[in-house]
């Protein structure tokens, strides 16, 4: 009876902490199941963000798709800092919050975060440039055509300088090159699920 009931514990203690595994970690590192009726938006195509987001003339812009509730998004938040310190003289750059499961304030969210950039609750801008999940980038070109979309690092917390895909879309915008080639693990979204951090 005695060892029928440490198993029971065992198996039952294995159970809470696959569980906890699963929530915490390992459901971030599937892809994002693509919406019902997604459209998607390919390099090359034009943004049309209506006056949305306004930018200093001639300067690209980087849009970073954030949910503050979305655990990917806050370790995310200190690399995303450090993309604006590293190119904000170059590149105009912005955050948008997306479709969350309550209400956040821009200010208290640009306070919380140390964001030192406009930070806009409008869902339709991830809508124009084909986002469905956080946290996620898109690069636009001075001219407004999509340059890349997609995530910042193959890594949760952004450690990895072999996959730093947004700095490296950074660097190929800058030096000019026109067509860059991202592997499937920059291309395809990770993370949360929008409209609600489900997943």
């Amino acid at each position: 009876m005695r060892k029928a009931f440490v198993i029971c514990w065992l198996l039952l203690l294995l159970a809470a902490i696959c569980t906890i595994f699963w929530h915490q970690e390992w459901k971030y590192s599937l892809p994002t199941p693509v919406p019902i009726g997604y459209r998607a938006v390919q390099p090359g195509q034009h943004i049309s963000l209506e006056g949305k987001l306004i930018s200093d003339a001639g300067k690209p812009l980087f849009i970073h798709f954030f949910n503050p509730e979305c655990p990917c998004s806050r370790f995310n938040a200190p690399h995303f800092n450090a993309l604006v310190r590293k190119y904000g003289d170059k590149i105009n750059f912005a955050v948008v919050l997306i479709n969350t499961t309550k209400l956040h304030d821009p200010q208290e969210v640009r306070a919380k975060y140390d964001f030192a950039v406009p930070v806009l609750t409008d869902s339709s801008i991830a809508i124009a440039c084909g986002v469905y999940s956080t946290p996620q980038a898109a690069l636009i070109n001075a001219d407004g055509t999509l340059y890349y979309r997609g995530n910042y690092n193959r890594t949760r917390y952004c450690t990895d300088t072999r996959s730093d895909y947004a700095r490296m879309a950074l660097d190929s915008m800058l030096l000019h090159i026109a067509h860059p080639t991202f592997n499937q693990f920059a291309l395809t979204a990770y993370g949360c699920q929008l409209p609600y951090c489900t997943r």
